[in-house]
């Protein structure tokens, strides 16, 4: 059974002034240091799930990712904090958050730095053209280097298909092509190698364990299910139908890859 630590958090550091979502380094009661998004912030809560899923599913591919948490805000972080901006995200975000292991002393991936191995790179393409990740740009890398190895950060953006529940079907079928996109497009020579492994490692019930950890508090009331296991129920699908169509999203990768070489 998937399952993930809930922390609390004791001291506000430092904004991360990255993105709209100013996401910020916290210190936790476990006296961790940790990179805490914020549910009030402008994107809300279905980032929030984004991150989960999309860094669990990751780990369960067996990438490179930091530890995901629960973590508890308590509103009164706000009353040290001068900036009126950060006084009212943390009103906002009161309860239940995430965050991600604070990676101290880590860079910022340099394509032209750092080159990872064809697997690796390949592993990371299908997996954010599985989820739709947006990000992972050249513009927009949303990976570190630590202790010599490369991370994934900053899953936000990836699953948009909740933001237009209507179409998920549509969606889980559809090649994504902003993969064409993606920094690591051009050393991802083995994904056909890859996606048979991925679709082994991305089974139903280990899915089913990963869309479970959703809390209640994240899950909006939406007029198109009939309650909050039914919206768990639909993430489910989309991924399942998502694995079933892997094919699709691979060959628009093997396309888009042969197009830039």
């Amino acid at each position: 059974m998937t399952t993930l630590r809930t922390v609390t958090a004791s001291r506000y550091v430092t904004p991360l002034r990255e993105g709209g979502s100013l996401p910020a380094i916290v210190e936790a009661d476990d006296e961790g240091l940790y990179v805490l998004k914020f549910r009030g912030a402008g994107q809300g809560p279905k980032a929030l799930i984004a991150e989960l899923l999309a860094g669990e599913i990751g780990r369960l591919a067996g990438l490179p990712l930091p530890e995901i948490v629960f973590i508890e805000l308590p509103a009164d972080l706000a009353r040290t904090e001068p900036d009126p901006e950060i006084q009212s995200l943390i009103a906002a975000s009161a309860g239940l958050n995430i965050a991600l292991d604070y990676l101290p002393g880590s860079v910022t991936f340099d394509p032209l730095v750092f080159e990872p191995d064809t697997q690796l790179a390949s592993g990371i393409v299908w997996f954010d053209a599985f989820v739709c990740n947006v990000d992972r740009t050249v513009r927009n890398v949303n990976m570190l280097i630590w202790h010599r190895r490369l991370w994934l950060i900053d899953h936000g953006a990836s699953l948009y298909f909740h933001h237009a529940w209507n179409g998920r079907d549509r969606y889980a079928a559809n090649p994504f092509v902003l993969i064409r996109d993606h920094v690591l497009l051009k050393a991802a020579s083995d994904l056909a190698d890859v996606d048979a492994r991925m679709k082994s490692l991305l089974t139903a019930d280990k899915l089913a364990g990963i869309v479970q950890l959703i809390p209640d508090s994240w899950l909006a009331a939406d007029p198109g299910f009939a309650g909050k296991a039914a919206q768990r129920e639909a993430y489910l699908n989309y991924f399942t139908l998502r694995v079933q169509s892997s094919d699709v999203f691979v060959q628009e990768a093997i396309r888009a890859r042969s197009s830039h070489l």
